[in-house]
């Protein structure tokens, strides 16, 4: 049976970018909260650009070296960018169209004005006039190439004018360029009417008061543009004498790498675009005209101003019942029974913080040990880290310094914790440690006892908040012994460690996910109870596609809640026709990964249930170390089996994937909760029926 071809694959990149276009779909939904949609324009755009830079980039680099690898669809790299433009264009449109006819009309209808130069009153022009002279003018560094000034750096995703300058003598033309700086607000607020908030863009403010900064040129055309550099670097790990050194040296190359993509504004100047797609080494494929702004991520200002009726209603997360208990220990909470978390529906700080500033305060905790790939700004698990080592307690954190776009921030904290005595690994050569898992080991009496976490999500209290994720407490041996061998594996770089419970990759993980599905196609074979439920990021194995293909033409019902993009065809006659993928869009970015699987048993509760960190992708499977935990107790699994079902049912914000790639939005007939509303909803149910039972 083959296992690549169009007719059994979707296209990877195609794919993402339909996840984009969804993403895009939240911001023109009109029933989302008008600031909401600003948020959502300025997700869709840093989503694209980092497709660029990682993805855009690789292609063409695949290209130039004439490297001869498809697509799992069977496309060449030329052809991928050929499609990948095809599939852009249209939604930058539709961008362009939504600001300008919908979004600034409905702004302003909201007393919200961002407004042209030209549309400001003399009043407005005048004080936009002076905020520049005093603060602007200073910074602005203006650059003209000739002979004696080369062609200036260009950083990656800078907002920059290129200005077309006639010599006021000589007429002679000449080409200049002003950096838009990142260190004013993208937009400058003016005086307005009582009740008004009046805007006006940096960028447009420079515009018009470019000539101070030119005084014996003439303006004869100003352009805004942006350009994109390439992310995609080769890094050789085996080589490297220093991991550390290494990545600080790639952030360097990054910096300097080769553009990929050039934004202009609308009605560009071809004579500056030739020039800079000579000077930047494009082609006229790398181009884009675009309509509204380059970067609608300006737009975050305005969607964070005080309009609490236009946002989200407010969601604070909940503590979990069990965690309402302040007087026990988190460590007597846990040994009472397996605890399951999910956030930000549940509160992060009082589960996963607690649980590390618990460790760090309880005497009786000899070791505690973490692997951390994304973390925030001001990280209070890395500052209880700092403590406990400086108490005098064994910490050990594992830190993936090649967590793309996260790499300086890691290395920060790396050098923070070796400071304070920390163990600090730098992850496991050849491959990304991308699981999330925190071991404490804690003497009582004679034994020493594991407690372990094991979740879906980061260790990040900002996407905490944002991300929808599940993690596990337990003190079960069964799991907690498999985690003592994975920090070893971890650490001790061994890969000859043996598992007997947690799904690890690249080792076990792969063969037993394969195994099980193929034990539900012998099931439904046999007339057992058979199904598959997955809730995970994205999917692009080949094998795990080919396997599930099996399972469906031998009747498994498979349902697959994908929310980025997927490369299985579902619902092909003869290959795939039970096999139904879906993915949900909303307020909270969808991250939590569960499998589920019928095994054969009459109740489901008796199925296997798991939850991780890994997606069904080649990459989480060979190339990361990920893990994956079974969630044994049966109340555990109903909540898993909850979230799934709610999401499979979800009538507002699900999309339908059909076997020709396109996506389909679900429309209820009658006003319908989302799956997110309705597990808010659910879970505010749950903490007043666990109050009403402590008070009663």
């Amino acid at each position: 049976m083959e296992t690549s071809g169009e007719d059994r694959f979707l296209n990877r990149e195609i794919q993402w970018l339909e996840f984009n276009r969804r993403v895009l779909n939240e911001a023109i939904d009109d029933r989302n909260p008008l600031l909401e949609r600003l948020r959502f324009m300025a997700i869709f755009t840093s989503n694209l650009d980092e497709f660029v830079m990682k993805r855009v980039g690789g292609l063409k680099r695949h290209v130039h070296f004439g490297l001869a690898q498809k697509s799992i669809d069977g496309l060449s790299a030329a052809e991928q960018l050929v499609a990948i433009r095809i599939n852009i264009e249209p939604m930058l449109k539709d961008m362009a169209s939504l600001y300008k006819k919908e979004v600034l009309p409905k702004l302003s209808e909201h007393n919200i004005h961002l407004k042209k130069w030209k549309d400001l009153n003399k009043a407005q022009q005048k004080q936009a006039t002076d905020y520049y002279k005093k603060n602007i003018y200073p910074v602005l560094t203006p650059l003209v190439v000739d002979n004696a000034l080369p062609f200036p750096f260009i950083s990656n995703l800078s907002l920059s004018l290129a200005i077309k300058l006639e010599h006021m003598e000589s007429g002679e033309i000449f080409f200049g360029r002003v950096k838009i700086p990142e260190v004013f607000p993208p937009w400058v607020e003016v005086e307005a009417e009582t009740g008004q908030w009046c805007f006006v863009s940096l960028l447009q403010i420079i515009s018009h008061n470019l000539q101070d900064l030119f005084p014996d040129m003439k303006i004869r055309q100003v352009m805004p543009f942006r350009i994109t550099r390439n992310a995609d670097l080769d890094r050789d790990e085996e080589g490297a004498e220093d991991l550390l050194e290494m990545i600080t040296e790639e952030l360097r190359q990054r910096r300097f790498a080769e553009p990929v993509r050039l934004e202009v504004g609308k009605n560009s100047d071809p004579w500056m675009v030739d020039l800079l797609k000579e000077e930047l080494e494009l082609g006229s494929e790398d181009v884009y005209e675009v309509g509204g702004l380059l970067d609608y991520g300006s737009l975050l200002p305005i969607a964070d101003l005080p309009f609490p009726h236009l946002k989200f209603k407010p969601w604070d997360p909940q503590i979990p019942g069990r965690l309402q208990d302040t007087q026990s220990s988190m460590f007597d909470i846990i040994k009472r029974g397996d605890l399951l978390v999910h956030h930000p529906y549940e509160s992060f700080p009082s589960s996963v913080e607690r649980f590390i500033r618990t460790a760090i305060e309880d005497p009786k905790v000899l070791a505690i040990k973490m692997t951390l790939y994304r973390t925030n700004a001001k990280s209070r698990i890395i500052s209880a880290l700092i403590k406990a080592a400086e108490s005098g307690k064994q910490v050990v954190c594992l830190v993936e310094l090649k967590a793309r776009f996260d790499e300086e921030r890691n290395i920060y904290w790396a050098q923070q914790m070796e400071k304070a005595g920390i163990h600090v690994v730098y992850g496991v050569i050849g491959f990304k440690t991308h699981c999330k898992t925190a071991l404490v080991l804690r003497q009582e009496g004679e034994n020493i006892v594991p407690y372990c976490h094991i979740g879906t999500g980061n260790y990040n209290s900002t996407t905490a908040k944002l991300y929808t994720d599940l993690g596990l407490f337990t003190s079960d041996p069964k799991i907690t012994e498999d985690v003592v061998q994975l920090f070893h594996f971890l650490t001790g770089r061994s890969f000859h460690r043996t598992f007997e419970t947690l799904l690890v990759a690249p080792m076990n993980m792969k063969a037993q996910f394969l195994k099980m599905i193929e034990r539900e196609q012998r099931n439904a074979k046999a007339k057992k109870p058979a199904q598959i439920i997955a809730k995970f990021n994205s999917l692009e194995d080949s094998e795990i596609c080919e396997a599930l293909y099996k399972a469906s033409s031998a009747g498994v019902p498979v349902d697959l809640i994908v929310r980025g993009f997927c490369c299985l065809r579902p619902g092909v006659p003869g290959l795939s026709e039970n096999i139904r993928v879906m993915s949900v869009v909303g307020r909270f970015l969808e991250h939590s990964r569960l499998f589920y699987f019928r095994a054969g048993k009459d109740d489901e509760l008796d199925g296997e249930m798991y939850i991780g960190s890994a997606d069904w992708m080649r990459r989480n499977l060979h190339g990361r170390v990920e893990v994956i935990t079974p969630i044994f107790k049966r109340e555990l699994k109903r909540r898993c089996l909850e979230v799934l079902n709610v999401a499979l049912n979800d009538q507002r914000k699900a999309w339908d994937l059909n076997s020709d790639g396109s996506y389909q939005q679900r429309k209820s007939k009658k006003e319908a909760l989302g799956s997110q509303e309705e597990l808010m909803k659910r879970t505010l149910l749950n903490q007043q029926l666990f109050e009403d039972l402590d008070n009663s």
